[in-house]
């Protein structure tokens, strides 16, 4: 264990579901079971020689997990305009693509508990909510990833599927988070593909893996909110869950343009 200071701590901006602080150099969270496998995770991917993850440091005396505090700027909503280019989109794709090579050779701990249940193949360990909100930007160049709470084993696809989403993005016209025709949607997609260097048959089921992600994430935010989460519910009243099944009607509905332009 390691002690906690409150007076020196920061509340950083995000945190949707949990409350996190800054104390000096490290950055204070809330823990779950899931924990000590995210920071065995943490310690492989730094053996492995990826450096676009922070490091654990273990648990305060309060009992929350210690990470490193990563220097650098969290893209949140509204999106800065260095998040909407070409260039960064294609950073991005090669952060991931490096990320899930480090943890193919990773083996849970014995014990391992995971906050999203493992999905066949476990080709890689997924992390689980790739969006800008947990990517670090430096002079506006992706270079880390944070908040693992939801990494867990499973194919390369479903966890391409959720960034595409995210940083492509495929959203419909009623979201105004980040518009595009979809026209320019297909072609970035496309970049994020070549980027990350997707063979045929991972092209050929993106979109509809996003679209099945999608709505997976519908229905985990309705059982975390029937289950007591204050913050998933506060999510639904905001109309998160309706902008994301309006999100998921495009996809499906451009799908057959979107895997056309992965596969020209």
């Amino acid at each position: 264990m390691m002690a906690s200071s409150h007076h020196d701590e920061e509340s950083l901006a995000g945190g949707g579901v949990h409350h996190v602080v800054r104390s000096g150099r490290t950055v204070r969270r809330p823990v779950g079971p899931w924990s000590p496998t995210v920071h065995a995770l943490l310690g492989h991917l730094r053996e492995a020689g990826f450096t676009g993850a922070p490091r654990a440091h273990g648990f305060d005396d309060d009992g929350r997990e210690i990470l490193d505090h990563l220097p650098g700027e969290v893209a949140h909503y509204p999106l800065p305009d260095y998040v909407r280019t070409d260039a960064s989109l294609e950073a991005v794709a090669l952060l991931l693509r490096a990320y899930h090579d480090a943890t193919a050779g990773f083996l849970p701990p014995p014990d391992a508990k995971w906050y999203q249940p493992p999905r066949e193949p476990a080709e890689v360990v997924c992390h689980g909510d790739l969006a800008p909100y947990n990517t670090v930007y430096r002079d506006g160049v992706p270079v880390a990833l944070i908040d693992f709470d939801t990494a867990h084993p499973g194919p390369r696809v479903w966890d391409l599927a959720y960034a595409a989403y995210r940083f492509v993005p495929l959203t419909g016209p009623d979201n105004r988070d980040f518009p595009l025709p979809v026209a320019d949607q297909a072609r970035r997609l496309r970049l994020f593909a070549d980027a990350y260097g997707l063979d045929r048959a991972i092209r050929e089921v993106l979109p509809h893996t996003a679209a099945e992600r999608l709505e997976r994430l519908v229905g985990h935010m309705h059982e975390q909110a029937t289950a007591g989460v204050a913050a998933f519910a506060r999510h639904i009243a905001d109309g998160h869950d309706a902008l994301y099944r309006a999100d998921r009607a495009h996809i499906a509905r451009h799908e057959e343009a979107f895997v056309a332009a992965l596969l020209r």
